[in-house]
């Protein structure tokens, strides 16, 4: 009987993720250290979703044609390398030459969707999906209180970790994955999306049932992007634990319990919630919490108050993705999921370009409690729709 390869996909992805969430609450601190300004930070963490949206559809059409596993392998060790530069970075153009090199071959995530997609039949690709949303709260939950617990002992530290779990990533993919053909695209998977797909997308936001939640969606993604990759650098400003400001280790410590609370939320009580309540009332609840909690975070100063205004944020945004995502490909026709998902990634890539570039305009400009607003006031546009 022949093993199923979820497995190991799902040791890979956990590893991948790992990694990135070991370096999302140091590298706004790591940069600083180099003489960089928010709004410079702000750039290098777009740096990377930047390259990450040229060079993904190229490297899921290679994919389709060489097969997963070569490109996975190609795009892990491209992370390895961007992980061993940013660790032995020592000027500033170093760490953006990290963020590039990870950016362009940044494919893990989508190619091991990919993956799962060829190796499962289309009604158990939902479940099998799961398996990545688990490998992520794992590693929210996992990855910032390491790398804030090692940072105590030096920026490099958690940059080598997050380094070895990639080289690990890379022995698991060429021992333990097997090669399979990739299945022919159907209807259900995302198509790759190019810079040149606009004009295919606009037509969908003109269908009067989608494009308020194409909308919404899109609202929910830059209020996210805004909070995470600001926040660093809002709580740096705001925050003091016994007399110094907050550092990675407490950045890390928050986004940690973020993802506690984020695991508790995707281990089935969403499911429970949409049962009781609805998908449409539970998103406006979502959005809801996430004006709420976002505004009421801008004109925090103690600590206890931050853990509960972060808390409603983060909950609020926990909510809406599931559910205006599984509203978005309702309203979409059977022929049309693929193309829904894959404009649903672009909006998300957007987002991640567009949201840390102005997070860092706004902090560098000592406009904290804007920075919050603006995101809070996101989610109450979202409410509109």
């Amino acid at each position: 009987m022949r093993k199923s390869p979820l497995l190991p996909i799902f040791l890979i992805v956990s590893v991948d993720v790992l990694g990135l969430t070991i370096i999302l609450p140091l590298l706004p601190f790591y940069a600083e250290h180099y003489g960089a300004s928010p709004a410079v930070v702000g750039l290098l963490v777009s740096l990377y979703a930047l390259c990450q949206l040229v060079a993904g559809p190229l490297l899921g059409r290679l994919s389709d044609h060489m097969g997963r596993r070569p490109l996975l392998l190609v795009s892990q060790v491209g992370t390895f390398i961007g992980f061993l530069i940013l660790a032995y970075a020592n000027a500033l153009w170093l760490i953006f030459l990290s963020r590039a090199i990870d950016g362009l071959t940044a494919g893990n995530l989508s190619l091991a969707q990919a993956y799962i997609s060829d190796v499962t039949k289309p009604e158990d690709r939902s479940k099998s999906f799961a398996l990545i949303g688990i490998a992520f709260g794992m590693g929210f939950l996992i990855g910032p209180g390491l790398s804030g617990f090692l940072s105590k002992y030096g920026y490099q530290y958690p940059i080598l970790v997050a380094a070895g779990l990639s080289a690990t990533s890379i022995v698991c993919t060429y021992f333990l994955l097997p090669t399979v053909t990739p299945a022919m695209a159907d209807n259900a998977t995302p198509r790759k999306f190019t810079l040149l797909d606009w004009g295919n997308y606009v037509r969908y936001f003109r269908e009067p049932g989608l494009a308020p939640l194409l909308w919404q969606f899109f609202a929910f993604t830059m209020a996210f992007s805004l909070f995470m990759t600001g926040f660093p650098l809002f709580a740096e400003r705001r925050y003091t634990w016994h007399g110094h400001p907050f550092g990675p280790q407490q950045v890390g410590y928050v986004y940690a319990f973020l993802g506690f609370l984020g695991i508790i939320l995707q281990g089935g009580l969403i499911g429970r919630l949409v049962k009781a309540f609805g998908e449409t009332n539970l998103a406006r609840a979502g959005f809801f919490c996430g004006f709420v909690g976002l505004v009421a975070l801008g004109f925090t100063q103690s600590i206890p108050l931050l853990l509960v205004a972060a808390a409603l944020a983060s909950s609020g945004t926990g909510i809406v993705r599931p559910t205006v995502t599984s509203m978005i490909t309702q309203k979409a026709g059977r022929s049309e999921q693929g193309v829904i998902l894959g404009l649903t990634q672009s909006l998300n890539s957007v987002s991640a370009i567009a949201a840390p570039a102005l997070a860092g305009f706004l902090i560098d400009h000592s406009l904290l409690s804007t920075w919050a607003v603006i995101g809070g006031s996101i989610c109450a546009i979202a409410l509109l729709f």
